[in-house]
């Protein structure tokens, strides 16, 4: 005999108010029917603001639907025991002053699991995030790997036979990412369900099955296997250029004929309109994945245009020998703990510099000191030509940055939050205004100018953290983590717009995790233990896989984080 689902939805809809007085409704999700069996798991993906986020508060009974009938384990959501769901919300729901331990404690105490009678359980967490030496650590003062493990960890205490995560592998680096599902799955138990919401489709290829929302509907409902289909015959590659590979990669995204276009270990991929590739290149056809599948199912049909961000930046040429950015052994202590170790660098104008590693190795560090925001123990860094210790503001007013976490002001709307920031870097009056407009067209935030920026979606705060860096059309661009949590139509015009502001001039300094997106830089510099571990090319980094005449990016980061960790063992 079949088990009953654990989730079954028939033709569910929910609608919310404007967010301005006379602006009609939002449609937040409309005809949704789909069941869930136990020991499955279930990958939700789209784009920003597409329902993702609605359709499992629905599940977690925090949102009751308009229209439709929502059951969790046989039984109307609204008669749902909170202990047999485990809930995670987008950025964890941790108290950031509370230690991992009372966090952890906290939360088994909610589910009717006290900690003392579960010595095994609590036993059991501790050691599969990972976080038993860091007990008495406040959860502010973990990296986003750990902070998103112990979030998981609080979600589950209770073995729910139903976890709903949301984004919970957002930032973190490729080797935390693929740590978190391995820990889903050995926390879940062989009946649970899971499912799992997220912008990256690596992460959703993993599930049994995969649903994409658009605007509140179901367009692909099936296996991962068969959303890399939708861009069959349509998916080519070809060799990359040995010089200009961004200019390569920004004029073919700028071709009609052209729905998407990346950078892949030595070849250049690109995601047609038709079964003909681009002219110009020796193009071979190519295996599809998930996320050419997304993007070809989502093309609304009209060319990337040329960047209207970069436009406004004025061109920048002289000085090309200078740097821009400059780190010279910068290094940053807390106590005993050592951030960052000796990191030095130079980024020139028109360069885009790449840091990479995993959580906690430092990156953010590295930018908070290079921006000021944070003392450094010792060396010294620059920024346009002024040094950081001695003209700080200077320095500041020099460059743009969006930081890892969104510090925008969450009670202000989208407009009144860019108008302040025009402000404080010295715009008025008409420029002002031109500024803020343009940031809205580009980077498509018109239809929440009226919203509270803290009640966005992760992917729409991105956007308007992007804006708000770029305002003033900077020398220095500073961007931690810039793509995390949006969606890979939305990375890909990031970067559009990225790649193009450094060709006229602006040096970009850059953190990120997703190493397709790190092909993009001219150089890289790779940390791990606080401590720089590599630098080059991305074709120099990639060089530490042997045996592979093809590696990709990703493939070199675990292989140079293994042999450090090899190497430290040995030591040891």
């Amino acid at each position: 005999m079949a088990e009953e689902p654990l989730l079954r939805l028939v033709d569910v809809a929910k609608r919310f108010k404007g967010a301005r007085r006379g602006a009609p409704p939002v449609q937040a999700l409309d005809g949704i029917s789909l069941t869930l069996d136990p020991g499955r798991s279930l990958g939700l993906v789209g784009p920003d603001a597409g329902g993702k986020t609605t359709l499992m508060r629905i599940l977690a009974g925090l949102v009751e639907a308009d229209r439709g009938s929502v059951e969790v384990m046989g039984r109307p959501v609204a008669e749902l025991d909170r202990n047999q769901v485990g809930y995670m919300p987008q950025g964890g729901a941790l108290y950031g002053e509370l230690t991992v331990r009372q966090n952890l404690e906290l939360y088994a105490r909610l589910r009717g699991v006290e900690p003392e009678d579960n010595p095994d359980r609590m036993a059991t967490l501790y050691r599969a995030t990972g976080l038993a030496d860091f007990r008495d650590r406040p959860a502010n003062r973990l990296s986003g790997g750990m902070r998103q493990k112990l979030a998981l960890a609080c979600a589950v205490v209770a073995a729910p036979p139903l976890m709903l995560l949301d984004e919970p592998s957002v930032g973190v680096d490729p080797v935390s990412r693929r740590e978190i599902w391995d820990l889903a799955q050995e926390l879940a138990g062989p009946h649970s369900a899971i499912v799992w919401t997220t912008s990256i489709l690596d992460d959703a290829s993993r599930c049994d099955d995969l649903i994409l929302l658009h605007q509140g509907r179901i367009l692909y409902e099936g296996a991962p296997s068969g959303l890399a289909k939708v861009a069959a015959d349509r998916t080519f590659a070809a060799p990359l250029p040995s010089e200009g590979r961004r200019e390569a990669l920004q004029d073919l995204l700028e071709r009609a004929e052209v729905v998407s276009a990346s950078m892949s270990g030595r070849s250049l991929r690109a995601i047609c309109r038709s079964a003909s590739p681009p002219p110009g290149r020796t193009w071979l056809p190519a295996e599809p994945n998930a996320e050419d599948g997304f993007s070809a199912l989502l093309d609304d049909g009209r060319p990337l245009p040329p960047s209207v961000l970069a436009e406004a930046f004025p061109p920048r040429t002289a000085d090309r020998d200078r740097p821009a950015i400059a780190a010279l052994q910068l290094t940053k202590r807390y106590g005993a703990f050592t951030a960052a170790q000796d990191i030095t660098f130079t980024v020139f104008p028109g360069e885009i510099f790449g840091l990479l590693g995993p959580n906690g190795a430092g990156k953010s560090t590295t930018f908070r000191m290079l921006c000021g925001l944070v003392t450094p123990s010792g060396g010294l860094g620059t920024v346009a030509g002024r040094e950081l210790t001695r003209a700080a503001v200077g320095a500041r007013a020099a460059l743009g940055y969006m930081p890892q976490k969104f510090s925008l002001y969450g009670d202000l709307s989208v407009i009144a939050n860019l108008r302040f920031v025009a402000g404080t870097y010295g715009l008025k009056g008409a420029g002002a205004r031109a500024a803020v407009d343009r940031v809205v067209a580009a980077l498509d935030l018109e239809p929440f100018t009226a919203h509270m920026a803290g009640l966005l979606p992760l992917g729409i705060k991105q956007r308007l953290a992007l804006g708000a860096a770029v305002l003033h059309t900077p020398p220095v661009l500073f961007l931690d983590e810039p793509t995390s949590g949006v969606d890979p139509l939305v990375r890909r015009e990031f970067w559009h717009h990225i790649n193009a502001i450094a060709a006229r001039g602006t040096a970009v300094l850059v953190t990120t995790h997703f190493m397709d997106e790190a092909e993009n830089c001219d150089r890289l510099l790779l940390i791990n233990r606080s401590q720089a571990i590599a630098s080059g090319t991305p074709d120099d980094l990639k060089r530490a896989v042997l045996g592979n005449p093809d590696p990709t990016l990703e493939q070199a980061f675990v292989t140079l984080i293994e042999a450090q960790a090899r190497s430290e063992s040995a030591a040891a």
